[in-house]
């Protein structure tokens, strides 16, 4: 049999011909160096902590889709706000889960002064004044129907929607709340929001837009923890973006900022990095992903399985979400974040 030989080149280029001399690896050698040349960093202050509160007294109430996550009653909430400060996570954002006979078609109890979402705020600001409260104006936690906003002959209706999100912004407000963030994409409620807070003489409460809502298969657990899973009727495609659309994104963040906006949102985050990007270079304004329940769960359940590094993963998120432009997230591991920045 012959021996296959293979020839040799006589002009072969060296590694340092083909790069031009240029060894990118030189940087990667130490952990020194790694450090050194980091492009994106990390810290305590991207965090803002999503909480989920209940009503009643001593109640930590495990979430089976959101392992490691608890529904707290007020009391509980005002502990955890007491270490979220400690760590130094500047900011909580908070999400009812509303007793289901005070929720009613049009989410009337929204308007209560002494709601859930209202009696907390207050209880965490006088024991924690130094922490940030967002509290959400949309009116899925308060609906019977798990919808966003007020339903009529089976329609979502706009207008009506946008009055009562922004005359629960200025309850919102008055309870404690420094940033309001109304979630539920309707048209023009920004502006209402801002005229009514305004007016109210809540000029220095800000507004986080949920500039981007998409309409995502990420927010099963979410709908779990504020108990309104098993009430939605239908979707809501109506009203949130869908997931194929970019240029729409823009536009939508483009009125939301026209309409008085002081920070914008990208919910959910990491299936949507391009358009935190694109919103982040367009707009210029502080820009926010919400890592939402699905992306929270997902992490948890295969690091549970031994199918990834559950702590790797989750701090490897934060740092794409610091990379395509975001100065601040919203995520359910904030806590243990914080403790690993710190520790």
């Amino acid at each position: 049999m012959n021996k296959i030989t293979r020839p040799v080149a006589t002009s072969a280029r060296t590694v340092d011909e083909i790069t031009g001399g240029r060894r990118l690896r030189r940087m990667r050698r130490a952990d020194w160096s790694r450090r050194m040349v980091q492009e994106t960093r990390l810290t305590v202050d991207d965090l803002i902590w999503p909480i989920f509160v209940v009503d009643g007294e001593r109640r930590r109430d495990p979430l089976p889709s959101m392992p490691r996550v608890e529904r707290f009653s007020i009391d509980v909430a005002v502990k955890e706000a007491e270490r979220a400060a400690k760590l130094g996570i500047p900011a909580l954002a908070i999400f009812p889960n509303v007793d289901i006979a005070l929720r009613d078609q049009t989410g009337s109890h929204i308007l209560d002064p002494d709601n859930l979402i209202n009696r907390v705020t207050r209880a965490i600001k006088e024991a924690v004044p130094e922490i940030g409260v967002i509290t959400d104006a949309a009116l899925d936690p308060f609906t019977s129907h798990g919808h966003d906003g007020i339903l009529r002959d089976g329609i979502i209706v706009n207008d009506e929607t946008v009055a009562q999100v922004a005359a629960a912004s200025v309850l919102q407000a008055a309870a404690g709340a420094d940033i309001v963030a109304p979630s539920d994409m309707m048209d023009g409620r920004i502006g209402a929001v801002r005229d009514a807070l305004d007016s109210a003489g809540f000029q220095d409460v800000a507004i986080m837009s949920y500039a981007t809502k998409f309409s995502s298969a990420f927010y099963g657990p979410y709908r779990e923890a504020i108990g309104t899973s098993g009430l939605l009727k239908g979707d809501k495609k109506t009203y949130y973006l869908d997931p194929a659309n970019a240029a729409e994104a823009i536009r939508e963040t483009e009125q939301d900022v026209i309409e008085g906006a002081d920070m914008i949102m990208v919910k959910p985050g990491m299936p949507y990095l391009d358009i935190i990007r694109q919103l982040k270079d367009e707009f210029a304004l502080p820009t926010f992903a919400y890592q939402v329940s699905g992306e929270y769960s997902m992490i948890e359940a295969a690091a549970a399985n031994g199918w990834i590094d559950g702590e790797r993963a989750m701090m490897e998120s934060m740092l794409s979400f610091k990379r395509a432009g975001c100065d601040g997230i919203l995520t359910y591991f904030a806590p243990r974040v914080a403790e690993l920045l710190k520790g």
